[in-house]
């Protein structure tokens, strides 16, 4: 296992604000997780309509499931991560989603257009939201030769298919 330096990253570091909220999520999202523990087969049956969803530009664009989880305080409701993964010139087909969504780049750049607003593009340490059944138009990779990624938080009804292609 390489060990890398701080200072070998090819990214720059965030913002005391923004690491500490990262952080702040991460122990929510684990403390959540201990309260509520959730097998496996429930997180990938929870997953499935998300993860058949992959987008469809580079053989190497894939949706990873993160973790999914009941929340207690919001009967109904549940939180869903995912990793999503373009490679170059990777892209998803115009799509919605059931619940709120933000979307954290992690790598590369990605293109943005929700509903009939301008596309955008987003890089590392930038986040986007998309408010319940928004049409999203545009999510690319705006790079034809580096990969991109980002990390997507559903907040949706329970059992609610997450993501449907518009045809």
């Amino acid at each position: 296992m390489t060990v890398m330096s701080l200072s070998a990253l090819q990214y720059p570091l965030p913002s005391r604000s923004t690491a500490f909220a990262v952080i702040a999520g991460l122990v929510c999202a684990l403390a959540i997780g201990k309260a509520l523990p959730v097998t496996i087969d429930s997180v990938s049956s929870a997953l499935a309509p998300l993860c058949a969803t992959a987008a469809e530009g580079s053989p190497l664009d894939k949706v990873e499931p993160i973790g999914s989880y009941a929340l207690p305080n919001v009967p109904g409701k549940r939180v869903t991560i995912v990793r999503v993964s373009y490679g170059p010139g990777g892209f998803s087909r115009p799509h919605r989603h059931s619940g709120s969504v933000t979307a954290y780049i992690t790598k590369g750049e990605i293109r943005s257009q929700l509903g009939g607003g301008p596309v955008e593009t987003f890089g590392v340490g930038q986040s986007f939201f998309e408010p319940p059944g928004s049409t999203h138009l545009v999510s690319a990779n705006a790079s034809m030769t580096e990969p991109a990624e980002l990390i997507a938080v559903f907040v949706a009804d329970e059992g609610a298919q997450l993501t449907t292609f518009l045809e």
